[in-house]
C-alpha cells in the first residue's frame, strides 16, 4: 500500500502556492474540519522547512495556507493599511493627551494599531483602557499572559501581534523551544501541565468559542476566581486585537533603533 502524497509547496513570484490539496473542483472530499493540521514542505529552491498550518474551511484554505507559510519565511507581500492612519498633528487638546498617554503606557513609541484607532480617539481610549488593563493591572502571571497572547496570534495569522509579543514572552520566562513550539503545541513536550491547560482553554475559546466542561476543568482548578477571569478576558482581548489588524491590514512595526 502506496503512503499518501504529502501536499507540497512551489514558490512563484515570491509567493508559495499549494500544490497536492483538496481541488476545489473535487467534490469527493468533503471541508475538513478547522483545527486540523498539516506539514508542508518545500522545494527545491528553499530549504526543507515545515510548518504547522491551521486547516480553514474549502473557500479559505489555500489562501491561509500560503499567507502563513509567507510569513514564516519572509516572503509576505508588502501591503499598505487598507485606511489612512490618524494625522498625529491634530492640534485638538484631547487628540494630544490621548496620544501622549498611549506614547507613555507603550514604550514612548506611537504604533501603528495606535495610530489606526486614533482615527476614532473614544475607541482608542477605551482600547487602550482594556489592554493596559488585561496587560498590566493583573495578577495573572506573565508566563500565561504571553503564552496565551501568541497562541492567539498563531490561530489567527495575526503576524503583527506574534512578532510584538516575542520579546515579551522571553522576557517572562519562555525558551526559543517554548515560543516557537506553539506552531504545535499539542505534541510538543516542553509544556507543564498549566501551560496545557492554558493552551487549550485558549485554543477552545479562540477557535470554538464554546468551551467544553472538560477543557474549562481542566484549567479552572489551576487558578482562582479571579486569575480565571482574566485568563479570559486576555484571550477575548487579543482576539479582538488580532482581527482588527488583519481586517485593515496594519504595517509591521519599523525595527527599534
Amino acid at each position: 500500500q502506496t503512503a499518501p502524497t504529502m501536499p507540497r509547496l512551489v514558490h512563484r513570484r515570491g509567493r508559495a502556492q499549494t500544490h497536492g490539496l483538496r481541488s476545489k473542483k473535487d467534490p469527493a472530499h468533503p471541508p475538513r474540519r478547522t483545527g486540523a493540521a498539516i506539514t508542508l514542505r518545500a522545494k527545491p529552491r528553499l530549504q526543507t522547512l515545515t510548518l504547522v498550518a491551521v486547516l480553514l474551511p474549502r473557500h479559505a484554505e489555500d489562501e491561509r495556507v500560503s499567507r502563513l507559510y509567507n510569513r514564516r519565511t519572509g516572503m509576505e507581500e508588502h501591503r499598505m493599511a487598507r485606511i489612512a492612519y490618524a494625522d498625529d498633528s491634530n492640534p485638538d487638546p484631547g487628540f494630544q493627551k490621548l496620544a501622549a498617554q498611549i506614547k507613555e503606557e507603550r514604550g514612548g513609541r506611537m504604533l501603528n494599531l495606535y495610530k489606526m484607532l486614533l482615527n476614532s480617539p473614544p475607541v482608542a481610549q477605551g482600547w487602550l483602557n482594556l489592554l493596559t488593563a488585561v496587560r498590566k493591572k493583573t495578577v495573572l502571571k506573565g508566563r500565561y499572559r504571553e503564552l496565551t497572547i501568541l497562541l492567539v496570534a498563531i490561530i489567527n495569522g495575526a503576524e503583527y501581534e506574534r512578532t510584538a509579543h516575542v520579546p515579551y514572552a522571553k522576557q517572562e520566562g519562555l525558551s526559543d523551544e517554548q515560543v516557537e513550539s506553539l506552531y504545535a503545541w499539542k505534541t510538543a513536550t516542553c509544556y507543564t501541565e498549566v501551560d496545557r491547560a492554558v493552551l487549550a482553554y485558549t485554543e477552545a475559546m479562540t477557535q470554538d468559542v464554546h468551551v467544553t466542561d472538560a477543557t474549562f476543568a481542566a484549567v479552572s482548578k489551576h487558578f482562582d476566581q479571579r486569575e480565571m477571569t482574566e485568563l479570559t478576558a486576555l484571550v477575548a482581548a487579543y482576539n479582538l486585537v488580532s482581527r482588527f489588524l488583519e481586517a485593515l491590514a496594519i504595517d509591521p512595526e519599523p525595527p527599534k533603533r
